[in-house]
């Protein structure tokens, strides 16, 4: 019989040895993420684990909750990253947890979400949640070194990665101790594209959770850090769920030596696939990612309300788009004394 219950601290381990077994899991399904969250946020963390009779794990769900002062609260697989979703040994436990996440939801009286990075025939398990899919995860299949993907390059795009690297801009690999150089092209990025920029202390939070698994990297031009991305690494793929760059340094385009860096580290490094993030066809990002020869794998959310509330959920709002432009507008020491308190109750 299998039986659902919620997992421990003491249970990151024996978590963590299932997710990285199990094919379908991404590096936001470790344990490492629940840490990250509860330390920089402090949201509360439901995570599932169905186990059989003898003890063994027969999946997990790993959920947070994410409550704003006197607002609604959201049940969420996963916040903060693409998609989180269940993991199983068999449909019969894929579905016991979801129906047990749908309980937790309304005894939380919070609205539940479940990101998944494909469909999902779990999500019967709970009746009222619908799918949300308009964004797309963004992939490339990385051969066996790094010269052979640039010499699958067409010769364009080699020159973009070379025009930063004429104008006197070279890529850094590191971790926590570029991690104040990342934060300052990060929060000045954010608040121009009109966007409340997570806290300082989340990205610290991420690189210690996962540790030697999560990088930052960076171009300079001299002593000046200009572009900065954060990757993690998870089974064959790395992953990137943050990069910017600064405008003032866009004609040199320093984010084509920033991706080429992180590529180039992936390839050499035995990794066969790199996860661009995701993106909505059609746009200036999809489109960024795509001419690296990247595919698209539609992205599966699946939200509760009714066909409307789904929809809606699946499109950005006008009420969005003008407080983004009104934050822009903001001084940068307000947009970053204010833009983390806001930030940790946007899942997105």
């Amino acid at each position: 019989m299998v039986r659902i219950r919620i997992a421990e601290k003491h249970d990151g381990h024996a978590w963590d040895e299932f997710v990285t077994g199990h094919g379908l899991s991404g590096p936001f399904h470790l344990f490492a993420w629940r840490e990250a969250v509860g330390r920089a946020y402090g949201h509360t963390s439901r995570y599932l684990v169905a186990h059989n009779d003898a003890g063994a794990i027969e999946g997990v769900l790993p959920l947070i909750l994410v409550k704003p002062p006197f607002l609604q609260g959201y049940l969420v697989s996963l916040p903060f990253c693409d998609y989180g979703g269940p993991l199983a040994r068999s449909p019969e436990a894929a579905g016991l947890l979801v129906r047990r996440a749908a309980e937790l939801a309304r005894s939380s009286r919070s609205k539940l979400e479940i990101r998944c990075a494909g469909p999902d025939t779990s999500m019967q398990a709970a009746p009222s949640l619908g799918p949300v899919s308009h964004k797309s995860r963004m992939l490339l299949d990385l051969p066996g070194s790094a010269t052979v993907l640039w010499d699958s390059f067409k010769s364009k795009l080699r020159s973009q990665i070379r025009r930063p690297q004429k104008d006197g801009m070279e890529f850094r690999m590191g971790s926590a101790d570029y991690l104040d150089h990342f934060y300052h092209v990060f929060s000045t990025n954010m608040k121009e594209l009109g966007s409340p920029v997570h806290a300082r202390a989340w990205i610290a939070s991420v690189l210690d959770a996962y540790g030697g698994r999560a990088h930052v990297g960076m171009v300079y031009r001299g002593a000046e850090p200009v572009a900065g991305g954060v990757v993690i690494e998870h089974r064959d793929t790395v992953t990137i769920p943050w990069a910017s760059a600064l405008s003032a340094y866009s004609r040199s385009s320093p984010n084509m030596l920033l991706y080429w860096g992180f590529l180039r580290y992936a390839a050499d490094n035995g990794f066969k696939r790199f996860d661009f993030g995701r993106s909505t066809p059609g746009e200036g990002t999809y489109l960024f990612k795509a001419q690296w020869g990247a595919r698209p794998e539609p992205l599966s959310w699946y939200v509760e309300g009714n066909a409307d509330a789904q929809d809606a959920a699946a499109k950005p709002g006008r009420i969005r788009q003008a407080v983004a432009s009104v934050w822009s507008r903001l001084p940068g020491d307000v947009a970053n004394a204010l833009g983390p308190r806001i930030r940790g109750y946007i899942t997105l």
